[in-house]
């Protein structure tokens, strides 16, 4: 059974481990093995939203519900992380810096029960391509609120700085598409 609380605990020990990063995989891909216990414990997702679960400044666990058809602009995070899917599918669009601000670099589809790392210089972009929630939790390797980061223009590719109030507009937005 997934226990909010134990999570935490052994999110805390896999910090311990030498390879931090591949032990927190590990743990979240086990953890993503049983997606119903998952739901059980925080809820069927239900709304679209950035769900504090635990935050330090080593450590920041979210569970994130992508509302149907959201999407997220191109981002990086300057730590790394790990990313379980418990429902639904994430598609996430890969970058590279280049001169004319970015470009794209590949993609990779994650569903229910995948967990992947992401390395700490990556930039991507999210989207649910379903026209149904997605969740997952989503593991940092440091104060995913707090640590300066960049997002770049879906349409120009131009860096700014990482603007958490417009995120979260966007998944406001989704809620209310969802209620429409």
């Amino acid at each position: 059974m997934f226990d909010k609380e134990c999570f935490i605990e052994e999110c805390r020990a896999a910090l311990r481990e030498q390879d931090a990063q591949e032990a927190m995989r590990e743990l979240v891909a086990r953890v993503m093995s049983e997606p119903a216990q998952i739901v059980q414990a925080l809820g069927e997702p239900n709304r679209a939203g950035v769900n504090t679960l635990y935050k330090q400044d080593d450590l920041t666990i979210l569970n994130l519900c992508w509302g149907p058809g959201m999407e997220v602009k191109p981002h990086d995070h300057r730590m790394w992380a790990v990313i379980g899917i418990y429902a639904g599918r994430e598609e996430n669009f890969f970058y590279r810096r280049s001169e004319h601000g970015l470009t794209r670099h590949g993609m990779k589809e994650l569903n229910a029960k995948d967990a992947v790392r992401l390395g700490t210089a990556v930039i991507h972009s999210v989207t649910n391509p379903l026209e149904q929630m997605t969740a997952a939790i989503h593991v940092y390797g440091g104060d995913f609120f707090n640590t300066p980061r960049s997002e770049w223009d879906p349409k120009t590719f131009k860096e700014g700085p990482y603007d958490v109030a417009d995120t979260l507009r966007i998944f406001e937005e989704s809620n209310l598409r969802l209620r429409a």
